[in-house]
């Protein structure tokens, strides 16, 4: 052997025994590197688990159990684009369809479980559609036997979390086989016309059937007299577990694709419904040939054999019927309401402590636990619009102060409104504080745990809402409730907007989504007359070639150049409508935005963000209220929901939108509020997006839309009769606690964050002061790399500023957060600006964790001791003399009730002379 070779390779051997190499002598001056021990150990790309991983060899179906005293077996399955991933490749109209093939595959190996193998007929009652994020449980149960030898099987499904109502999707009959060992198709290939299939995948994804590669499985089609023939064949990537699938249903689903030759975008979408007499001949096929003859409109036999012709399966009866693209598409989750939900009351032990209003700040000494800001609009203010602009800007001071004031660090802000939410049918009766919801919201996600949102129906405020756990609350009847999302259904009761009577005013008609609702009207509802509003009216960029192409579907267009916050300038609008066209729907589409964090913003930036989205929607109300009108159509968006970092003004005018469809729907006018995710398509409002702001949206749990599922949304939305909804796409991964009701939440949280302070501190404060920089600085890079969308923590120098690193206002503020979770410490909101590089960071991190870890007491007391001087300078006035006494006064009661004992320490300062003052001060020394 080369000696190189065999000397390393005896050393290795040493080494495993036992015996531990002197590398100083081999390399001197060398120091030892850990290395990583696989080739992954930063990222991992593996599927986590593998399909049939719960414990039985049928890749969608667990093991079945057997009910006590009966003959019927209850199957279970997990369903997710993680855990099969093939499925995410069946795609119609945007969704993610379990494909009917998969119900005939589990129905059929249930019934053979049960000594039933042939489906006898099977009926698919609705769609089961995967989310993106989650998985779907399913439930399949086989009946008792009956006197002809069948029994029944049903299907349900239920979303994941385990949270949610069983729905049916499926019901059959399963039975024993039928007599016969099947029909082959040995004469091959068969005397009919090839058809050439050049793009046939492309143009069924272009009519809606996006199928992934798992699913292009047709491989050759000849068509014949009442027949199609074809030639279908598993990919590569799917062959090795189709043996464990009686027939894999990509494969019987490819059989099925040459029914849907010639499928255009124009027709309605057809999936398999009802099938009759279904038996399996042969398993673990991975080829076929077919044969698929027509009995009538939409319905065909199929016969499928192996690449001898022997028979695999034959089908007698399959029917396609069309399925409702607009059903589909909510089914993918995509509309959403606003539901509130009981939450307990606090403990009696976690109410316990100090209460003030908010003027408590304008008092010197410390602050209260707690302190409320009553957000209500002046008495004297009858008009809408100036009480809102008015209650917002006194709203925003005041939030500003708080998060400014260091003596607040510690304590809550609860901000409480008056009627400025619905929780149900009830009215929005002070539209102007709805406002004040989207402002503190969004001020709720840059500085969490600082401030809670309460709406009240009476006059008291009950004790106990900053400690209930929740950062929103209404109180209703005494009861706590909190807002998540729930998935909207529609009404089947409700009748659909007439678009097509009338004149529709669009505001807004000449920008991006304006301009593409009004081809949607145009095209897909027939309306014939469009009144658009927009600042530059006919003079906007693309409003001719708009108005030319409305006008070519037969759509007449008038534009009309306004201000839509200036309420005479809209009743002019309004008074030029003809009356042989009469104002019949209404969508307020118009908005700016202006972006800034809360502590940022100014009072002028925030008034003309509401002035466009909000006064415009208030003066809409009023001129049309007493119309007739199909539709009150209102574009909001769900940063007024969730409060979207860096846009509270936004946030602020969109919840009075929300709450204004709400107050019209409870005086019985039509209404409703369309909070609008992220389009994929770039408009006036997101055209400015960064990458960043993209990622962020995608942590909360939010993904784009595209704009063929947007109006997809934006028809089905009427029939929900919600008068608010959020419109998005969700990935329900995020922690938003709007989201809180999509997914599962733990049992308990990860030991690390449980600990808080105490165990983030406690377990490296007694590290080597190298080891634990190198633990912050991993924190601070991942946590950094992770704002800023990198996929690795290598990209994030230490050394270079955040700058240059490309950190923005609201980037650090989201760092800041970031670290302050993890972590458990308090930092500053400032902290980026004071500690401007990664190294920076660590270095503070690494001061605060080392204070934490002396005892609670000492920080306290040095910073007292560093006091004493400033108070005998200051005490030489003697109106800051009472003014130092009172402070004083209040920092023992604070200390006394924390401790327990009783607040009577601090009275002995208020009456202290001058001299036994001093006297306590000097042996602060």
């Amino acid at each position: 052997r080369p000696e190189a070779e065999a000397v390393a390779r005896a050393v290795a051997l040493l080494r495993l025994r036992g015996a531990g190499p002197d590398w100083a002598a081999v390399f001197p001056g060398a120091r030892q590197v850990p290395l990583p021990t696989y080739a992954f150990q930063r990222e991992r790309h593996w599927i986590e688990a593998p399909e049939g991983a719960s414990g039985t060899d049928h890749p969608l179906l667990g093991p079945p159990v057997s009910l006590a005293g009966r003959d019927v077996l209850v199957f279970t399955g997990r369903l997710s684009v993680r855990t099969h991933p093939w499925l995410a490749e069946h795609t119609v109209a945007g969704a993610v369809l379990v494909p009917a093939t998969a119900v005939v595959e589990m129905i059929a190996s249930a019934g053979e479980r049960a000594g039933a193998p042939r489906i006898a007929e099977l009926t698919l009652t609705r769609p089961l559609v995967i989310p993106a994020a989650g998985a779907v449980e399913v439930q399949l149960a086989v009946a008792e036997v009956d006197e002809s030898g069948h029994r029944a099987a049903t299907l349900h499904a239920r979303p994941g979390d385990g949270d949610h109502p069983w729905t049916p999707h499926a019901q059959g009959v399963v039975g024993p086989v039928s007599s016969g060992t099947g029909e082959g198709l040995a004469v091959w290939p068969p005397a009919a016309a090839e058809v050439p299939l050049d793009g046939f995948y492309d143009t069924l994804a272009a009519a809606g059937y996006a199928y992934g590669t798992a699913f292009r499985c047709v491989r050759r089609v000849w068509r014949g007299d009442g027949e199609l023939f074809a030639e279908v064949e598993l990919p590569d990537s799917q062959r090795p577990g189709a043996r464990r699938y009686g027939l894999h249903p990509a494969l019987l689903d490819a059989a099925m694709h040459p029914l849907l030759l010639g499928a255009t975008a124009d027709e309605p979408l057809r999936l398999p419904f009802a099938w009759t007499g279904v038996s399996r001949y042969a398993t673990g096929a991975t080829a076929l040939r077919v044969r698929l003859r027509f009995a009538g409109t939409g319905e065909a036999s199929l016969t499928l054999a192996d690449g001898t012709g022997a028979p695999v399966a034959g089908v007698e009866s399959v029917l396609l019927r069309p399925a409702d693209r607009r059903a589909l598409t909510m089914a993918t989750e995509g509309l959403f309401r606003v539901t509130w939900t009981p939450v307990p009351a606090p403990a009696a032990s976690a109410v316990a402590g100090a209460t003030a209003s908010f003027p408590v700040l304008d008092v010197g000494g410390p602050v209260p636990a707690t302190v409320v800001l009553a957000a209500v609009p002046d008495p004297g203010e009858a008009d809408v619009p100036a009480a809102t602009h008015a209650l917002l800007g006194r709203t925003l001071h005041a939030v500003q102060r708080w998060i400014a004031d260091e003596r607040t660090s510690g304590a809550t802000l609860v901000v409480v409104t008056r009627g400025a939410v619905a929780t149900g049918d009830e009215d929005v009766t002070d539209p102007a504080a709805a406002g004040v919801w989207g402002l503190v919201r969004a001020a709720q996600t840059e500085h969490p745990g600082r401030i809670v949102l309460a709406d009240l129906d009476t006059g008291e405020v009950p004790p106990g809402l900053a400690a209930a756990g929740e950062p929103q609350l209404a109180v209703r009847r005494g009861r706590l409730l909190t807002p998540r999302l729930t998935p909207a259904r529609p009404d089947g009761g409700r009748e659909a907007v007439r678009w097509d009577r009338g004149t529709v005013l669009i505001t807004g008609g000449t920008g991006t989504l304006g301009a593409l609702l009004a081809r949607h009207l145009v095209n897909e509802h027939g309306v014939r007359r469009l009144a658009l509003v927009s600042r530059r009216g006919a003079a906007a960029p693309g409003a001719a070639e708009l108005a030319g192409e409305l006008a070519a579907a037969g759509a007449e267009v008038v534009f009309a150049a306004a201000d839509v916050s200036d309420r005479n300038a809209l009743a002019a609008v309004l008074a030029a409508i003809p009356g042989e066209h009469p104002l019949t729907a209404v969508v307020h589409a118009a908005g700016v935005l202006d972006d800034a964090l809360v502590t940022d913003l100014s009072e002028a930036r925030l008034d003309a963000v509401l002035a466009a989205k909000a006064d415009a929607a208030w003066h809409l109300h009023e001129l049309t209220k007493d119309l007739d009108l199909s539709a009150f159509v209102l574009y909001s968006s769900v940063a007024g929901l969730l409060g979207t970092a860096g846009q509270a003004g936004y946030a602020a005018a969109n919840t009075f939108l929300d709450a204004l469809a709400q107050h019209r729907v409870a005086r019985g006018l039509p209404a409703q509020s369309l909070a609008w995710g992220l389009w994929e398509q770039s408009s006036d409002l997101s055209r400015d997006l960064a990458d960043t702001d993209r990622r962020r949206l995608a942590r909360i749990g939010l993904r784009p839309l595209s704009t063929v599922r947007a109006l997809d949304l934006f028809d089905a939305a009427p029939a929900t009769g919600d008068a608010v909804l959020a419109l998005t796409p969700v990935d329900a991964h995020g922690d938003h606690p709007l989201l809180r009701g999509l997914v599962a939440r733990p049992a308990s949280r990860p030991a690390a964050a449980a600990g808080g302070r105490a165990g983030f501190a406690a377990g490296i404060a007694g590290l080597p002061e190298a080891e634990r920089d190198r633990i912050l600085t991993d924190l601070v890079r991942g946590t950094a790399a992770t704002v800023l969308g990198h996929g690795d923590r290598a990209a994030v120098h230490t050394d270079r500023s955040f700058r240059d690193l490309g950190f923005d206002s609201l980037t650090a503020l989201e760092l800041r957060n970031a670290l302050a979770r993890g972590t458990g410490l308090e930092l500053p909101a400032s902290l980026v600006f004071d500690h401007p590089t990664p190294a920076a960071v660590v270095r503070h991190l690494g001061d605060l964790v080392a204070a934490e870890s002396k005892p609670v007491g000492e920080p306290v007391a040095a910073r007292l001791t560093g006091l004493a001087a400033e108070i005998r300078r200051a005490a030489t006035d003697p109106e800051a003399f009472g003014q130092i006494a009172a402070g004083l006064h209040a920092l023992l009661d604070v200390a006394a009730e924390a401790a327990g004992r009783p607040a009577t320490v601090g009275a002995a300062v208020a009456s202290a002379s001058d001299e036994e003052l001093f006297a306590l001060i000097n042996d602060l020394d």
